[in-house]
């Protein structure tokens, strides 16, 4: 969903940078809330969640759980786990940041000399 790379065209010269993803709290903020005006009190009225769960989600200190994905998404017309998966692509991108010296180390098994795939 989020991309962590943005291209910068800067005097004819392509550069990259990081950007942060984008996590669900700042996506549900930012493109529901309040372009709707809605407050987190009233989302979480409307949706039978008590206020501070919302706002954990927006401060990002709590991640959407199966629940509050099922509750989000009847209230504003989206598939099941639109939200779940918009979290789990959040949660991936931070841990592939985390990871990546580690990541780089692992050889991919089929790929190692003289190991066969598994049939």
């Amino acid at each position: 969903m989020s991309r962590s790379w943005t291209i910068i065209e800067r005097r004819g010269k392509a550069m990259s940078r990081k950007l942060k993803p984008v996590s669900p709290g700042e996506m549900l903020a930012e493109e529901f809330l309040k372009p709707l005006g809605m407050s987190n009190y009233r989302l979480a009225k409307e949706i039978g969640v008590p206020a501070q769960r919302i706002g954990d989600i927006i401060a990002g200190r709590r991640g959407i759980t199966a629940d509050t994905d099922l509750r989000l998404c009847r209230f504003f017309g989206l598939s099941d786990g639109w939200w779940l998966r918009l979290q789990a692509d959040h949660d991936t991108e931070i841990a592939r940041v985390g990871l990546v010296k580690t990541l780089a180390k692992i050889k991919p098994w089929a790929s190692s000399p003289g190991r066969k795939a598994a049939a």
